[in-house]
């Protein structure tokens, strides 16, 4: 990094194999809110459609929010074996995905 950089370093996100879900979940909570992204699958809200003739501000709102949503649920793709995408991959939506792999995979 160079001096004087605030950025965050870039790290690997960590990986689920079917195995220690409950570190993973920690291990991915920390990093999400590192990226930003947490509170985009925490609070899992809606992206209301454009009206017509949007504002500047409108179309950057919505691009901002959808690409936000799609980052998380890329994220979550990108952090799971082969056979775990699998069980995934038809999700429509990052919350869904995380409630999934708590519901196989947490124990109580």
């Amino acid at each position: 990094m160079e001096a004087g950089s605030s950025s965050f370093p870039s790290m690997a996100p960590p990986m689920f194999d079917g195995e220690n879900y409950q570190a993973w979940v920690v291990k991915m909570i920390a990093y999400m809110e590192g990226c930003d992204l947490w509170e985009v699958l925490e609070n899992d809200y809606e992206v209301a459609p454009l009206h017509e003739n949007p504002t500047m501000n409108q179309i950057k709102y919505y691009k901002e929010m959808t690409t936000r949503k799609a980052k998380v649920k890329s994220c979550l793709f990108a952090t799971v074996s082969p056979t775990i995408f699998t069980r995934i991959m038809r999700y429509g939506s990052a919350k869904a995905i995380w409630d999934f792999l708590k519901s196989e995979y947490e124990i109580d």
